[in-house]
């Protein structure tokens, strides 16, 4: 079984910057799709960013401009760079490594942002 081990959460203030890793385990068969979800209380899981083996990435649009995403193939990681972060980007995030094959889960890392 894969693990996919986070970090990089935390709490700042308005405008500050946190910058979350992901982790797995072992190498992953490609190709496959890495992606970035958050799920602030009392709301639905939505998908914050994607990038694909081709590097091809996708984002909601409200964090546009301001986050980031990317991927290390060599160390089996995935980054999420989060800029200019406001209150309502708190919440926590969830890191996803899928393909046709299997589907990864982290277990997720709080970022809080104060005003």
């Amino acid at each position: 079984q894969v693990q996919l081990v986070e970090s990089g959460g935390g709490s700042v203030q308005s405008g500050g910057s946190l910058r979350l890793s992901c982790a797995a385990s072992r190498s992953l068969y490609r190709p496959n799709t890495m992606e970035w979800y958050r799920q602030a209380p009392g709301k639905q899981r939505e998908l914050v960013a994607a990038i694909s083996s081709v590097d091809s990435t996708n984002y909601l649009d409200s964090v546009k401009g301001r986050f980031t995403i990317s991927r290390d193939n060599a160390k089996n990681t995935m980054f999420l760079q989060m800029n200019s972060l406001k209150p309502e980007d708190t919440a926590v995030y969830y890191c996803r490594i899928r393909s046709t094959t299997y589907d990864y889960w982290g277990q997720g890392t709080q970022v809080t942002v104060s005003s």
